[in-house]
């Protein structure tokens, strides 16, 4: 039986089976591209993910400037991403979260059954030390990190990567990510998508 969100919201949330590893890339998709395509394919291939959820936030505090209306984002999404194992969800604003380590709290208060696998492409990992809470998301869940043209080494430098380097699993074995015990990571290079949202933005703009 699907493990499901509280019934008076249930229409609201993604399902999710007990048991079921689940793959979270979360940002502002402002607009999604097909690198963010990319990084979820390989995720769903390499961590061995059951199903990802794209987590379209409200905003991203560490940007000044807001996103485009989140239902064009959602549908944006949808359609640069049209598979059966990934959904495109508004989730973090039903939920009222603002930060990540707050989502993934309240997420797997509501999913106790699933396990959850936080994703992201190398250049966050080389600023995940300014990130609200970040101990206590690596703390929570175990983080697959896909790397980005340009931000493999500075990646691998990090302040996040130093603190946590003993809980680094070797890309060989990656397909285990899933089922570890956080605090546990794993960076794969593969070859991504130039493509950035910021460049599509920069394209329209001169395009009027």
């Amino acid at each position: 039986m699907a493990l499901l969100a509280p019934m008076r919201a249930r229409h609201a949330y993604p399902h999710a089976r007990p048991g079921e590893v689940i793959g979270l890339l979360g940002g502002s998709f402002d607009p999604a591209h097909e690198g963010h395509a990319n990084i979820t394919r390989a995720a769903l291939t390499r961590f061995s993910l059951d199903a990802v959820w794209w987590l379209v936030s409200p905003g991203n505090p560490l940007k000044t400037r807001g996103p485009a209306p989140m239902a064009e984002r959602i549908a944006r999404g949808r359609q640069v991403m049209d598979h059966p194992k990934v959904t495109v969800s508004d989730i973090e604003v039903r939920l009222g979260t603002r930060y990540t380590a707050q989502t993934l709290a309240k997420l797997q208060h509501l999913y106790p059954e699933a396990r959850f696998v936080w994703l992201m492409g190398a250049d966050n990992l080389a600023q995940f030390h300014l990130w609200q809470d970040w101990r206590e998301i690596m703390e929570r869940v175990p983080v697959g990190i896909l790397a980005r043209p340009g931000q493999r080494i500075s990646a691998r430098l990090s302040v996040a990567a130093r603190v946590y380097r003993s809980a680094r699993i070797p890309a060989a074995e990656a397909r285990r990510l899933g089922r570890a015990e956080a605090p546990a990571w794993c960076f794969i290079n593969l070859p991504m998508s130039p493509e950035s949202s910021s460049a599509i933005r920069a394209r329209r703009a001169l395009q009027g």
